[in-house]
């Protein structure tokens, strides 16, 4: 791989990693279709390559967020299957038609358009129908689906001028094994996609394709696991899956200058972070602009994250600039720690769960807000 000379920083994306994390979860869901949630901009990792990527390893289902992201991706990809998550909105079902897209349709009114659609034009076109099994957010509550149903008894046709490819809810709590919520969402799943005509059936995120066989139905729909990011927020497996994934996503900065501050000086905006002792401070040109969240800065009170560079971890020390920040490099070669080198703000050595634990948000955040002036590189 090579970088220009000029970068400030640089962010590769191992499509290799990625297959293999798709493959993963494929083998862990073996009577299930895998399909891959590839919106918002494949969690900010570049929808167009990280889709070819998972294509060659076989995927033929996606799921984006809007018709904006279906466009995008059906340019490149003519076969697969694309769900467009946010459903259905006024006026657009000639564009879902013409880019051979498929709506979720979550509300009665979605379902009423579709079908309408379909029979003026004498085809019977794919859609999901959601039902929302307890997250309310989106999707087909329980007194919305039977209104459904009580329509359908009038307009026997409703729900057979489009061919209802997918019925499908999603997990609020799967992240946590044990939370009772799961049994609850699963048994209502079971319960009320049966009101529904015999269809595929698709309930499992990430999280949910590890609680087990009983959640993987026809079709699982992997989404931050695809991109390294281990799914389960607690129980026994969650030290050993991690290792299981592969790493995705390498973010480096470049030191830009390093410098000998004395004990007792403060580094960076506000003053909020003293040196204890005689210290060798490193400024890298990556800040919040590039995604990398303020909450990571070091303070007094409270302990900033860690980077990777000379074969050890290093913390961040003083506020998060929007362009810069400072890490103390006291205990690291001189030769290894000097301007122009780079530095590991995540990868293998700093494990992106982790740096969403620091920043007190969750690895989505972190991926998905990475900025673009930072140049990609997909090795």
């Amino acid at each position: 791989m090579e970088i220009d000379r000029g970068e400030a920083g640089y962010l590769t994306i191992d499509r290799n990693a990625l297959q293999d994390n798709y493959n993963f979860l494929r083998k862990t869901s073996p009577n299930s279709d895998c399909a891959a949630v590839v919106k918002a901009d494949a969690y900010g990792l570049g929808l167009i390559p990280v889709a070819q990527a998972l294509a060659e390893a076989g995927c033929q289902t996606f799921f984006v967020a809007t018709l904006r992201e279906g466009r995008q991706l059906r340019q490149h990809n003519q076969e697969a299957a694309i769900y467009v998550l946010d459903g259905l909105f006024p006026g657009v079902e000639q564009d879902f038609s013409e880019l051979n897209l498929r709506p979720v349709l979550g509300h009665t009114s979605e379902i009423l358009d579709w079908s309408d659609y379909c029979s003026s034009k004498g085809m019977q076109l794919p859609a999901a129908i959601h039902i929302d099994t307890g997250m309310n957010r989106l999707g087909l509550g329980e007194p919305e689906l039977n209104s459904l149903l009580e329509i359908q008894k009038e307009r026997r046709d409703l729900l057979t001028n489009f061919k209802l490819s997918l019925v499908m809810s999603h997990l609020s709590c799967a992240d946590e094994p044990a939370h009772n919520k799961n049994q609850q969402q699963l048994k209502d799943f079971v319960r009320l996609k049966s009101l529904l005509p015999e269809t595929p059936a698709s309930l499992a995120n990430s999280a949910g394709i590890l609680l087990g066989p009983s959640y993987h139905f026809d079709l699982v729909r992997p989404g931050i696991a695809l991109y390294g990011s281990w799914p389960l927020s607690d129980g026994p497996t969650v030290a050993s899956g991690r290792q299981q994934l592969k790493c995705v996503v390498r973010l480096c900065g470049r030191i830009i200058q390093v410098r000998e501050v004395r004990s007792g000086q403060s580094i960076g905006y506000g003053a909020t972070y003293r040196l204890k002792r005689r210290s060798r401070v490193a400024t890298v040109s990556v800040g919040y602009a590039d995604g990398y969240l303020r909450k990571l800065g070091g303070a007094d009170n409270r302990k900033g994250a860690e980077v990777y560079i000379g074969g050890q971890s290093v913390p961040v020390i003083g506020r998060i600039s929007m362009d810069l920040i400072t890490i103390d490099v006291t205990d690291i070669p001189e030769e290894t720690a000097c301007r122009g080198e780079f530095v590991e703000l995540i990868g293998p050595h700093v494990n992106i769960d982790h740096l969403g634990e620091r920043a007190e948000t969750i690895s989505y955040e972190i991926l998905t807000r990475l900025g673009r002036r930072i140049e990609r590189h997909y090795i």
